[in-house]
């Protein structure tokens, strides 16, 4: 059975609160968060047609938002591509529709899956935390405010290195620890559909 939006939404925002930012995974999250200006949009696709239709959709949104209320998406799809391996290659249909619509430049996505693994690592390696999300995940970003972040912050390349040696400090227990903290309300209601 499927969260509720608000279930799915809580979940990801405590995620976002306490595993990205908490553990400084991305250093160019918590500013924006703080400024309210990433929308969270639950999709209830039941197949990847539906999916790619509400990823049309919320690529259309935030290349129509004002990037001052509306920085990024992230589209939140319970019902849809559970399996990991599915998922990467939803990413490709994502790219390509992104070039179709001519957005190529403008946004790109981020990916995050709760059985997110990086090539080349175990199942359990606990550095696939940086990119484990509650519920399948596609990061809508402006191409625009990735630049401009990444000019901003010295040594960029850093980043992967630091969230290797942030999580193998942490351990897979810890890093377990910490997921179970997960409170059923959340009291930050973020910006949404």
């Amino acid at each position: 059975m499927n969260p509720s939006r608000e279930s799915a939404i809580a979940a990801t925002n405590w995620w976002l609160e306490n595993v990205v930012i908490g553990l400084n995974l991305c250093p160019f999250a918590k500013a924006v968060h703080l400024k309210n200006q990433i929308r969270f949009r639950v999709s209830s696709a039941r197949n990847n047609t539906e999916l790619m239709n509400d990823f049309q959709c919320e690529l259309q949104f935030l290349m129509d938002a004002d990037p001052e209320d509306v920085e990024s998406t992230l589209l939140i799809h319970p019902g849809v591509l559970n399996d990991f391996a599915n998922y990467n290659m939803f990413l490709v249909e994502c790219d390509q529709t992104i070039s179709k619509l001519d957005f190529e430049g403008a946004i790109q996505v981020a990916s995050f899956h709760p059985q997110y693994q990086f090539e080349g690592t175990q199942m359990d390696d606990v550095t696939n935390y940086t990119n484990r999300s509650p519920y399948p995940t596609l990061h809508l970003l402006r191409e625009e405010s990735v630049t401009r972040a990444v000019e901003s912050f010295p040594n960029v390349e850093s980043i992967y290195k630091k969230n290797i040696t942030t999580l193998e400090k942490l351990g897979t227990a810890s890093m377990l620890a910490l997921l179970a903290t997960q409170p059923s309300t959340e009291r930050r209601t973020p910006l949404n559909e």
